[in-house]
This record gives C-alpha cells, sequence and structure tokens, in this order.
C-alpha cells in the first residue's frame, strides 16, 4: 500500500519545508553578519589593512577553525577576540573557516623591503620554514599563510613566539625563532610576505 498525502498533510510539509528554509536563511544572515564584523578589524574579505592585525583571506580552512576554537577556549589570549569569540558555536566556526579559506589571498599593502627580503631569504632556508609553511609559503593544515601576510603582524608574532609571550602557542614555532635577533625577524617577516 501507497502512502498518499491528504491536503493538511501536504500543508504541513509546505509549511515545515518553508521553516527549514527560513531557518537556513537566517544562519546566512547571522553568517553574514560574522564577516561583517570580522571585516571591522581584518578587512573587507579578510585582507586587513589595519596594522598589526593578520589577513585571513586564503589562510587554511583548518589553521582559521583551529585559532578560533583556542580563543574561543581561552588558551589563546587575543583581548580584542575575546567578546568576539565566546558566544561562537562550531558550526560558526566552521562556517568563518570556510568562508575565509575560499576568499582569495590578500596581499600585505605595506610596503616589502627587497633588501630585508633578500636577506631573510637564506635564514629561512637555514630554519626550514618552508617545510612546513611550504614553498610558496601558502601554509597547510594548521599552518598558516605568510605569503602576503602583514608584516608588522608577523615581526610581532615570532617576537612573541621567541620572547615566550603569545599564549597558545606552538612550541615548534617557539623553537624555530628561539635566539633570533630582532633584524634577522625583520628579514624573515619581508621575505615570507614578499612570497
Amino acid at each position: 500500500m501507497g502512502l498518499t498525502w491528504s491536503e493538511s498533510g501536504l500543508r504541513a510539509l509546505a509549511l515545515a519545508a518553508a521553516l527549514i528554509a527560513s531557518l537556513g536563511a537566517a544562519e546566512a544572515a547571522s553568517l553574514a553578519e560574522r564577516i561583517e564584523a570580522c571585516a571591522a578589524c581584518h578587512g573587507a574579505g579578510g585582507a586587513s589593512t589595519m596594522e598589526n592585525i593578520p589577513s585571513l583571506a586564503g589562510q587554511p580552512e583548518f589553521f582559521v577553525m583551529n585559532q578560533l576554537i583556542l580563543m574561543r577556549e581561552g588558551v589563546r589570549r587575543v583581548e580584542p577576540m575575546t567578546d568576539v569569540v565566546k558566544d561562537l558555536k562550531d558550526e560558526d566556526i566552521l562556517a568563518l573557516a570556510a568562508h575565509f579559506a575560499k576568499a582569495p589571498p590578500a596581499r600585505t599593502p605595506e610596503p616589502v623591503d627587497a633588501a630585508r627580503a633578500a636577506a631573510g631569504a637564506p635564514l629561512a632556508e637555514t630554519l626550514r620554514c618552508a617545510s612546513c609553511h611550504l614553498p610558496n609559503y601558502g601554509g597547510q593544515e594548521q599552518i598558516p599563510r605568510l605569503a602576503g601576510q602583514r608584516v608588522d603582524y608577523m615581526i610581532a608574532a615570532m617576537k612573541a613566539y621567541r620572547d615566550n609571550t603569545r599564549s597558545g602557542a606552538d612550541t615548534q614555532m617557539a623553537a624555530v625563532v628561539y635566539g633570533l635577533t630582532d633584524a634577522q625577524i625583520e628579514a624573515l617577516a619581508h621575505y615570507a610576505s614578499s612570497k
């Protein structure tokens, strides 16, 4: 015996479908609002124009997801992000990570110093930066994209790794930059951003 639908059953089904569709639209609006909120600091499309604020555009999806979770859980403390991430649900984080991973990679608006970049090249080779960040410095999995990233942000991040002041930090990265001078860190940042 086949299943038949009454007129009231069909109306209920249509109402349920409309409700599900409206919930999907509400979630999409919520994602759009969150993306707009991110743009206030990280720039339109995730391309930062603000000093010491990283670009998110083109970052590996897993990297963005991981960082947001670490911030939400208080493992990585970034004061301006505390209120932003505290109420994010896992699905919000996954949607934001997917969005920024699909965005065209950003190029820093800062001037990249060619002489410093040239000085950073052999140091990056010695430190084997490309073994994690990839030869094009595009990043992978939990490793961030450095190509085109803001130079000032990378300098501050590497100094925080070196000086053990970055909470929730990657200990492997801290070991790589341990003992580097400020000038060496600056050279590495210019080199990586130039990729």
